[in-house]
């Protein structure tokens, strides 16, 4: 054994020892399952990654990806984990909950969202309204775009690893699978999730930007698939069924999606006709190019001759009954994946993820619907419960109530906090404003949470009970942040019985893993890049939309209390 030779050294052992020390105390306090079993399977409890200082004003163009490490864009460096805050905001007054142990674990599932497999080559972009569109400019046009096959395989394997230390039950996908409702890019990601097979991220034909395998975003890749122990279910966003999310698919549109031309249109944001139009043309992405140049953006008439592109009958938009149809070409589990026979209230069903456990998970479709009329704000991402939908969702809770059944709702579109916007909620028979749907929620006692996406946030906000004789009426709502854009992190759930009967809701962020030098690394370098260049804020703190753990208590009724006390024991 080497001996200690100085003060220095002495210093540096101790201090290695208070940090495994703890690492040991946040696994305790967590739960344990925080530390990796394989190297390089972290959550934000462990880790966060922190984008490089980069210039206020940018000095490369978004459409530059050549030159964006030169200018110091899209580079990090891993920054300290972030805390798991005990929230109580649901409990009786004087509530901590600090004596409370947890006894057992009652389910555990992840949550990805919004992970819009994109078709870069698609006729069919906005590629020429991102100025326009603010802090969401990247949604239109984000050299991040050829990566999302890859990020997402990414997150697959990141699953797989954190399964092996400590087993789903199950996981939601909370809509947005597709951006633009193209068959090609559903199937990319059914096909990443059922694994075992060659994915080819390209479209209009094979291309190799950079000659040789395993070195350019168009080159085919094997998908090992997420685990097939881990059944999941997926429910629909708005994407997966409007142009952009934003305008219903209409016959132009899918002419333009399987042809040789690039789509034309007006502006988009303030003009009632602009679907109509044939004033700008949208624009697309060279696969043929190591940077994926784009190509026939602009003014039509100050353009001369405009591309012709290779078509693709792959890229054909699906209706509501194609989108679902596709979830039985699978070979993960379940079949169908809850979409089993076309639903007259939308694409909507329920299940019950463990026999034993008297909990049911409600999947609910409240993305706008198709035959709308034309918004004010022209844009058909709003939340909405109409033609039976409202009904149906009252009648799952009523029943989930009479059975004596904890229920968990997972939907696309998130509730009351973002009215005022394009994705605030259409009111509809059966509720006259977002407050009032949340009071109605709240007399449902066995409704413990609500999970969405959409907002490419993370946030987490309680919905205390307005009546403190009955703090079990509260319930939580937590955003699943986008695999689109930085962080691009998907969540985990633990909902843990505790020693009180009460339980907790443990979620936290998970970046994905990924090995440097791949594609997916080239992704994330992207995604970083383009918050940066677009001028996206990043908030690096608990309270913050980057990142957000925490552990959520909520008080059950004396019926329910009993009903799980024993769940978790041995021989239950």
């Amino acid at each position: 054994m080497r001996k200690i030779k100085n003060k220095n050294q002495i210093f540096f052992l101790i201090l290695i020892g208070f940090v495994v020390m703890l690492s040991y105390s946040c696994n305790k306090r967590n739960g344990g399952g925080v530390l990796p079993v394989d190297a390089g399977v972290y959550t934000t409890l462990d880790r966060t990654i922190v984008p490089d200082y980069a210039p206020i004003i940018p000095t490369v163009l978004i459409n530059d990806p050549a030159n964006f490490a030169k200018y110091g864009f899209g580079k990090w460096h891993y920054g300290p984990g972030l805390p798991c805050q005990k929230r109580v905001d649901l409990m009786p007054s004087g509530y901590t909950g600090a004596s409370v142990t947890r006894v057992s674990n009652l389910l555990r599932f992840f949550t990805m969202t919004d992970i819009h497999q994109t078709d870069k080559e698609s006729p069919a972009q906005a590629i020429f309204f991102a100025p326009w569109a603010g802090t969401n400019a990247h949604s239109c046009y984000s050299p991040l775009m050829l990566y999302t096959t890859h990020f997402l395989n990414s997150a697959v394997q990141t699953i797989n690893k954190l399964h092996k230390q400590k087993p789903f039950d199950l996981g939601l996908v909370l809509g947005d699978m597709a951006n633009c409702t193209q068959s090609n890019e559903l199937r990319w990601f059914i096909d990443i999730m059922d694994g075992h097979q060659i994915i080819k991220p390209y479209s209009g034909g094979v291309k190799d930007p950079v000659r040789g395998p395993n070195n350019d975003y168009q080159d085919e890749y094997y998908a090992e698939g997420l685990d097939l122990s881990i059944p999941w279910y997926a429910t629909i966003g708005n994407h997966d069924h409007f142009w952009f999310g934003s305008k219903p698919v209409d016959d132009k549109i899918r002419k333009a999606l399987v042809g040789d031309k690039i789509l034309q249109l007006g502006m988009v944001f303030n003009d009632p006709d602009a679907m109509n139009e044939n004033t700008y043309s949208t624009g697309t992405i060279d696969g043929n190019t190591p940077y994926g140049a784009i190509i026939g953006s602009g003014v039509v008439s100050e353009m001369g001759v405009i591309p012709a592109i290779t078509p693709d009958s792959n890229r054909r938009s699906l209706s509501k009954a194609e989108w679902m149809n596709e979830f039985s070409k699978t070979t993960s589990s379940p079949k169908g994946h809850g979409f089993l026979e076309p639903n007259k209230f939308g694409i909507c069903y329920s299940f019950l993820p463990k026999s034993d456990l008297p909990l049911k998970i409600i999947m609910l479709d409240d993305t706008q619907d198709d035959t709308d009329p034309a918004p004010q704000d022209l844009i058909y991402g709003h939340g909405e419960l109409n033609k039976g939908r409202y009904e149906w969702l009252m009648a799952q809770l009523q029943a989930g109530q009479d059975a004596n059944q904890l229920m968990i709702i997972a939907a696309h579109v998130p509730i009351h906090v973002c009215e005022g916007t394009s994705m605030d909620w259409v009111f509809a028979p059966g509720y006259t404003s977002e407050i009032n749907l949340v009071e109605q929620l709240q007399a449902f006692p066995n409704l413990i949470l609500w999970v969405s996406g959409h907002r490419h946030l993370n946030n987490v906000t309680g919905f205390p009970s307005s009546d403190k004789s009955h703090p079990e009426n509260g319930f939580w709502e937590v955003e699943t942040k986008s695999l689109r854009e930085f962080p691009q992190q998907f969540r985990t759930f633990d909902i843990e019985r505790n020693s009180d009967n009460t339980i907790s809701i443990i979620t936290t962020n998970v970046d994905p893993e990924i090995k440097e030098g791949s594609q997916a690394a080239i992704g994330r370098s992207y995604a970083i890049a383009s918050n940066q260049i677009y001028n996206v804020p990043v908030v690096l703190l608990p309270t913050g939309s980057v990142s957000y753990n925490a552990e959520l208590v909520k008080q059950l009724s004396p019926v329910m209390q009993a009903k799980i006390a024993n769940y978790g024991k041995p021989g239950r």
